[in-house]
């Protein structure tokens, strides 16, 4: 009989996904920087380096990137697919986000939301990465087969528009309300200056937070889209988990 493989992540970590240089940070910066003061590890995956864009060149939207994750305390790599504004859905993206999944191995990943009403390179990307969770775990895939596959626990979509919201999935709100939360998150976004300077992309991003927050009946919080439902062991479990927000 044939061992069974070990798929298992490696625990709490979390594995983020953009398009650009700074859509993690305006997305969902507040949920990185919530999962990383808790002591948890957080890998950031930027899938190129902005230059389509009409703000800052490549060079300065790469240092305000690093200079972002330096502040949500995450590690973080470049990834040419592409390019911006020119990224395809293509076989060869998806086996190589899966490599990536292989080697870091993560218990949670976040990825645009695949909701076309948006910039296509954030609905694309976020195809890729849902079909690139799905093919880390198949031990059989060829150019896979140096690293041991690995089934994500969780795949959450983030929206960066009320637009780009998935129409057909309802939100789960994480309370990022802390105050340490927010000046994280504050201070991630403001990092890229190159893009604050055009529009008010901070505000806006702490405006949606708070009305999210009302409906919750908290400061603040962030929606996200899970890929699939979330599975809770009991009806305790889950209200313990709604009362944690």
């Amino acid at each position: 009989m044939k061992p069974t493989q070990n798929l298992a992540p490696n625990s709490n970590n979390l594995l983020a996904f953009g398009a650009h240089p700074d859509d993690i940070e305006f997305g969902v910066g507040g949920v990185v920087a919530q999962h990383t003061r808790a002591g948890n590890c957080a890998h950031l995956v930027v899938c190129s380096q902005g230059e389509a864009g009409s703000y800052g060149t490549p060079e300065v939207r790469t240092r305000e990137a690093r200079g972002a994750a330096h502040i949500l305390r995450a590690t973080l790599e470049f990834v040419e697919l592409d390019g911006d504004a020119h990224l395809e859905i293509k076989v060869a993206h998806t086996i190589r986000l899966a490599e990536i999944l292989r080697r870091v191995r993560p218990e949670i990943v976040l990825a645009p939301s695949p909701e076309p009403n948006q910039h296509p390179d954030h609905s694309k990307l976020g195809q890729l990465v849902r079909d690139a969770t799905r093919l880390a775990r198949y031990g059989g895939i060829a150019e896979l087969k140096d690293l041991p596959p690995v089934a994500v626990h969780q795949l959450w979509f983030y929206a960066l528009s009320l637009e780009s919201e998935p129409r057909n999935i309802s939100p789960i709100l994480f309370d990022v309300s802390p105050q340490e939360i927010i000046a994280d998150w504050t201070a991630a976004m403001e990092a890229h200056q190159s893009q604050t300077t055009a529009r008010a992309y901070v505000q806006l991003q702490l405006t949606r937070a708070r009305l999210n927050g009302a409906r919750a009946g908290v400061e603040y919080a962030v929606a996200l889209f899970p890929n699939d439902p979330p599975i809770l062991a009991s009806l305790t479990a889950a209200n313990k988990a709604a009362n944690s927000f």
